[in-house]
């Protein structure tokens, strides 16, 4: 029998693939920005981190909207919300309103994963961790898909408006859709999740907050910081330091992009049996590390846009395999501790584009990647950390 919220899953996933544009869609019109708001990259970069304050602000209402009147009208609200927030950036007369509307796209950001999220576990029961999955899948698409466009709307000398108001209408549409599609009843309780319990990870000594906790905000953090810093400072890195056309620079993202989707497909595959999450925690950050080193010291063009893409596959996935380690340690208080390592990612957003924009004002694009390396670090830093707890405190690890 087929599954009847397939269609509406699909809608679901498309609201992620235009959300995986609204992620970059201010630094990827930053030099149209600039001069309708009368700023610099920097203000644009403190524009970026408003959507952080905007989710880090609502995370916990949404959650609690979500559970007590249903994942569908907060899912529909959020969809309203990103579509003021895109038709507003364009017609803002000055940078105080487009700072506002950042924000909002923030709320409407943590109102999304609020409702989606746990829709998809109560849709596919049996398969949640492959549904979630999929959402950064679409993230990635939508992002490798915006820059190409932007490119598109540039060479044709274009209203760079276009690049908002074209997803905005799809939200619309999609909220309708949306409205007459059907949700699982999230009042029931899924006893198929009783299940897990068979496969509930043992250990020779209780993880502790102070510890495992700490380690993982830590990565939480890393991981967001070290996933949107390219997504801001790229296309400037390839005008100032690589030499690139505007439009160019900006296909850097989709490059980026391409790195995510792929990493996300891959280790769809691989943690079936092959990987662990803790493993990739540091693997991945050490990709990074070396790729951001390249990076700074050899400025080719060719060399730039292939570092882009390993940028891209090795921040992609990180913070959702942060949760699911995090899962196996404080298996008895999931909620609690989702909460807050989703708050130390929203945080990231908030501090890591403010910081760099500061850089920026005093230093040199160089400069900002240098930072991005010393966050790799702490990274690996709290994997390694955690990666030695795993192996000594699981006794199936």
């Amino acid at each position: 029998m087929r599954n009847p919220y397939v269609r509406t899953a699909s809608s679901l996933y498309i609201n992620y693939f235009l959300l995986g544009m609204v992620n970059i869609i201010l630094a990827s019109n930053m030099p149209f920005l600039i001069k309708q708001l009368d700023t610099n990259s920097a203000g644009i970069s403190y524009m970026i981190s408003a959507l952080g304050i905007g989710r880090v602000l609502t995370y916990g209402l949404s959650g609690v909207l979500s559970d007590r009147f249903g994942r569908k009208p907060v899912i529909l609200f959020s969809g309203v919300l990103m579509a003021i927030f895109l038709i507003g950036i364009p017609l803002s007369p000055n940078y105080q309103i487009a700072f506002a509307f950042a924000i909002l796209a923030g709320m409407a950001n943590s109102a999304m994963d609020a409702g989606t999220y746990p829709a998809l576990m109560e849709a596919f029961p049996q398969k949640s961790g492959s549904a979630n999955v999929m959402v950064k899948a679409f993230m990635s698409i939508g992002a490798t898909i915006l820059p190409l466009a932007i490119f598109f709307i540039v060479e044709h000398d274009f209203y760079y408006g276009i690049a908002f108001f074209v997803p905005a209408i799809i939200y619309l549409v999609n909220v309708l859709m949306l409205w007459a599609l059907p949700f699982p009843n999230h009042r029931k309780v899924e006893q198929v999740q009783m299940t897990e319990h068979d496969e509930l990870p043992r250990f020779s000594s209780e993880p502790t907050f102070w510890r495992e906790g700490i380690a993982l905000i830590v990565i939480s953090f890393t991981s967001n910081g070290l996933y949107a810093l390219p997504q801001i400072w790229l296309p400037t890195y390839g005008e100032a330091i690589l030499g690139m056309t505007s439009g160019s620079a900006v296909k850097l993202l989709s490059f980026y992009s391409m790195g995510g989707l792929l990493s996300v497909l891959l280790l769809a595959f691989l943690l079936r049996r092959f990987v662990r999450p803790v493993t990739v925690l540091l693997i991945y950050p050490i990709i990074t590390f070396v790729s951001i080193c390249v990076l700074l010291v050899v400025k080719s063009p060719v060399i730039g846009t292939i570092n882009a893409f390993v940028l891209g596959f090795s921040t992609a996935g990180v913070f959702q395999l942060t949760l699911t380690v995090m899962a196996e340690f404080f298996w008895k208080n999931k909620g609690t501790m989702t909460g807050i390592i989703s708050t130390a990612g929203g945080v990231s957003a908030i501090v890591i584009p403010v910081v760099t924009g500061l850089i920026e004002s005093h230093a040199t694009i160089l400069q900002i990647f240098m930072f991005d390396a010393v966050v790799a670090a702490g990274a690996i830093i709290g994997a390694l950390y955690i990666l030695n707890r795993y192996r000594k405190i699981m006794v199936r690890a």
